[in-house]
C-alpha cells in the first residue's frame, strides 16, 4: 500500500480541524487543546505555586476531594487574610475554581493573590500570573490569556528561574497559537528551550507545530530530543507516529504508536493509538484460493 493512502485516513479524520492532519488528544496540544487537558494543564500550574494557608488546615488537601468546600474555606480565609496569607489563600481559591471549571473567578482568584504577593517575589508574581492565564487558555481565549501572560513574563525573567521562565513561554506559544501567531509562538517555543533545554513538553510542542507548518525535518529532531527526556511520555510517542507516517516512515510511525499502547495502555494517547494502527495496517495482499 502506497504511503499516501495510508495517510488517507489519519487526513480525513481531521477534516474541518485547524490544520490539522489527525485528530489528537496530546495533553498539551497547542492548537486544538481539548477542555478537559486544557483543565488539567491549569490544575498542574495551579499547584505549582505557593504553599497552601497553613491557617485553614486542609484548605489544598480538599481541593481534589471536596473543592466546593476548599473554595468556601479559602474565600473565608481571603476576607480576613493580609500579605502572604492572602497570596496563599487566593492561590487555594484559586485550584478549587480550576477543579470547579469557574475559570473566570478562577483567574480573578489567581490575580488577586498575585497583586498580594511581595514586588521582589518574582517567582511567584510569575506563576500566579501564568496560573491565572491558564484559566484563560482554558476556556480557548488566546487574546486574554496573552495579556496575562506579559506582566507573567517580566516577571519570570526578573525572578532568574529558568524552569518558571520556559513555563510561561511555553503557554505564550499556546496563547499565541490560538490567536494565529505561529511564527511568534515558535519563537516563544525556542526561547523555552533555551531556558530549559530539559523540559520535554517544549520540545514536544515545538515538534507538533513544526510538523503543523510542514517542517518535517525540523520536527523529527525535535520528537526526538522530546522522546530522550520523556521515552515513557505517551504524548511523545502519539506525535512521533505522526511525524514518522507524514515523512513516508509508515513501520517507524506504526513501532512508535505500538509504544504508547505498552507504555500507557490507559490512556487518551492509548485509544488514539489504536485508532491510527488500525488505519494504518498493512494489506496482506488479496486471499489465496
Amino acid at each position: 500500500m502506497s504511503i499516501s493512502l495510508l495517510l488517507m485516513p489519519l487526513l480525513a479524520q481531521a477534516a474541518g480541524t485547524i490544520g490539522s492532519p489527525y485528530a489528537s488528544s496530546l495533553p498539551l496540544e497547542i492548537i486544538e487543546k481539548k477542555n478537559d487537558e486544557a483543565r488539567k494543564q491549569a490544575q498542574e500550574r495551579a499547584y505549582a505555586g505557593p504553599a497552601a494557608p497553613v491557617s485553614r488546615k486542609g484548605c489544598m488537601d480538599l481541593v481534589q476531594s471536596d473543592p466546593q468546600g476548599s473554595a468556601n474555606l479559602a474565600q473565608e480565609a481571603l476576607y480576613e487574610a493580609m500579605g502572604r496569607e492572602r497570596v496563599r489563600a487566593g492561590l487555594c481559591l484559586g485550584a478549587a475554581l480550576t477543579v470547579l471549571e469557574r475559570f473566570d473567578e478562577a483567574r480573578e482568584a489567581f490575580v488577586t493573590a498575585r497583586d498580594a504577593t511581595e514586588a521582589e517575589d518574582h517567582v511567584s508574581r510569575a506563576r500566579l500570573g501564568d496560573m491565572a492565564a491558564n484559566a484563560e487558555l482554558a476556556q480557548g481565549n488566546g487574546a486574554k490569556a496573552l495579556l496575562l501572560l506579559g506582566p507573567a513574563l517580566t516577571e519570570a525573567k526578573a525572578s532568574g528561574d529558568d524552569r518558571v521562565l520556559a513555563e510561561v513561554q511555553i503557554d505564550r506559544a499556546r496563547g499565541l497559537v490560538a490567536v494565529d501567531q505561529a511564527e511568534q509562538a515558535a519563537d516563544a517555543l525556542a526561547a523555552a528551550r533555551v531556558a530549559d533545554p530539559e523540559n520535554a513538553q517544549a520540545w514536544l510542542l515545538s515538534a507538533t507545530l513544526a510538523r503543523r507548518q510542514d517542517q518535517l525535518i525540523v520536527a523529527s529532531g525535535q520528537i526526538e530530543t522530546a522522546a530522550k527526556l520523556a521515552p515513557r511520555d505517551p504524548a511523545v510517542g502519539l506525535e512521533a507516529g505522526v511525524i514518522a507516517m507524514l515523512s513516508g516512515d509508515a513501520d517507524a510511525a506504526r513501532r512508535s504508536w505500538q509504544s504508547v499502547l505498552d507504555v500507557a495502555p490507559q490512556s487518551p494517547e492509548a485509544q488514539t493509538a489504536k485508532t491510527y494502527l488500525a488505519q494504518t495496517a498493512p494489506d496482506d495482499g488479496p486471499e489465496r484460493p
